[in-house]
């Protein structure tokens, strides 16, 4: 059963440690947040009950160590900087919302009890198993401040997609030449959890109840496998997914793999996503790593469908870095030169500073462009430098599909940002994929 009350932030903090916080994620940050979203998880600190709050700012993370008798008056605060949230307790699980005039809701699921005044809080949560205010809860066991990182599929409990593409041994241990891809496949569903909410919507709006989902380039599927049992397992919803690719045997193995495991809801399709036309809808859209101009037509066809949700990691950026690589006519002080490429001269005329110029420029646009297409949009490191260089992660959610809608807002914030892609497609003088999609479609 699931329960939503309107408090304020201090009262929610008191509701939820009475509750036995025991880990946290905050999104969708309000204007003046000290930071960009924020992780909280119940850690031992020196034997004691702790709590380790992880900070993003850009690309950057901080963590700060609160003792348990800290973290009320902390969370007051962060919940006021922030418009969702969802909460790990004792027992059950909450969400937090905002709705149009900003007052937070939150959402309790599983055994609700009415929160305890600060007086009694102790001798209410003795009764009832629950930790008493500014204490962490008695029936959570603290990890160690030092140990692995909680994933969402965690180290030593097997999964039997992972075991099959060899990332986990069959006693759930995770082949360390493959933890990098253990890793990635968890960063991207925490970014899915984080869009949990409008994904849940999104599924109740249709009539069977069923979320469609499409994953272009799957390749060996990871990712594929990882959201379909992310949702379906862990977070009960019903889902119609398909697997893109242009390989066959590949196509031909996880086909092989989601029968095995009896994903009825998971199909994979042999074909490329510049033709790929499918059921002709799609509440989420994902893409790891598809090719230069495989991610522009993902993003189109997402657009098209009016996704609610895009998650998109792209790759190879050659197309604008080909383009810049171009000298045109008049660029040597003529007419008719491009503005950019005469300023950026300097930086264009070395191989490498203009391939790292021409990828971000290249994710620039593209965000631009969804945000012209009504989504509100993130660029967001997807994974340290360290694993990957390929690290930046686009995720898109179509405004009007999530608690901090906008009213009236959207038209302008879209007229401005195409707006603005066209003007910085017109200074570099180049043309654009995404871009001439979109005009195609007019």
């Amino acid at each position: 059963m699931a329960t939503e009350i309107e408090r304020g932030p201090a009262e929610i903090a008191a509701e939820l440690i009475a509750a036995g916080v025991r880990a946290a994620v905050l999104s969708s940050p309000r204007d003046g947040a000290e930071c960009d979203a924020l992780r909280l998880r119940l850690v031992g600190l020196k034997g004691e009950p702790a709590y380790q709050a992880e900070l993003r700012k850009g690309p950057k993370a901080f963590h700060r160590n609160l003792a348990a008798a800290e973290l009320q008056a902390a969370l007051g605060l962060w919940l006021a900087q922030f418009k969702r949230g969802e909460f790990e307790l004792a027992e059950g699980s909450a969400s937090l919302l905002a709705n149009r005039r900003g007052r937070l809701s939150l959402i309790r699921r599983g055994p609700v009890r009415k929160a305890a005044a600060p007086a009694a809080a102790s001798a209410s949560a003795a009764s009832a198993s629950v930790a008493p205010m500014g204490a962490a809860p008695a029936s959570a066991a603290p990890a160690s401040h030092n140990r692995n990182k909680r994933y969402i599929l965690p180290e030593g409990k097997p999964v039997p997609f992972l075991v099959d593409l060899g990332v986990m041994r069959p006693d759930g241990s995770v082949v360390k030449a493959r933890y990098d891809k253990f890793k990635q496949v968890n960063r991207f569903l925490e970014f899915i959890d984080d869009e949990i909410e409008v994904l849940r919507r999104a599924a109740a709006a249709r009539a069977d109840g069923t979320l469609r989902m499409v994953d272009f380039g799957c390749g060996k599927s990871y990712l594929t496998f990882a959201v379909y049992y992310f949702l379906t397992e862990l977070r009960g919803m019903k889902l119609r997914a398909v697997g893109l690719d242009l390989k066959e045997d590949v196509i031909q193995s996880c086909a092989a793999l989601a029968g095995r495991y009896g994903y009825a809801g998971l199909r994979f399709a042999l074909g490329d996503i510049a033709d790929y036309a499918g059921d002709g809808e799609a509440d989420l859209v994902i893409s790891l790593h598809a090719c230069d101009t495989a991610t522009d037509y993902a993003l189109a066809a997402a657009v098209r469908w009016g996704a609610r949700a895009i998650l998109a990691v792209p790759c190879c950026q050659h197309e604008l870095n080909a383009r810049l690589g171009k000298a045109p006519a008049g660029e040597a002080g003529e007419a008719g030169a491009p503005a950019g490429r005469a300023a950026l001269s300097p930086l264009l005329k070395y191989g490498i500073l203009r391939e790292r110029f021409a990828a971000l420029a290249t994710d620039a646009l593209r965000a631009e462009l969804l945000e012209a297409a009504g989504y509100g949009t993130q660029i967001l490191e997807f994974i340290d430098l360290e694993h990957t260089p390929k690290n930046l992660l686009i995720r898109a959610v179509r405004r009007g599909a999530g608690p901090e809608a906008d009213a009236g807002e959207g038209p302008r914030r879209a007229a401005a940002a195409e707006a603005g892609a066209r003007r910085f497609a017109s200074y570099l003088g180049v043309e654009q994929t995404l871009l001439g999609l979109i005009d195609s479609r007019r």
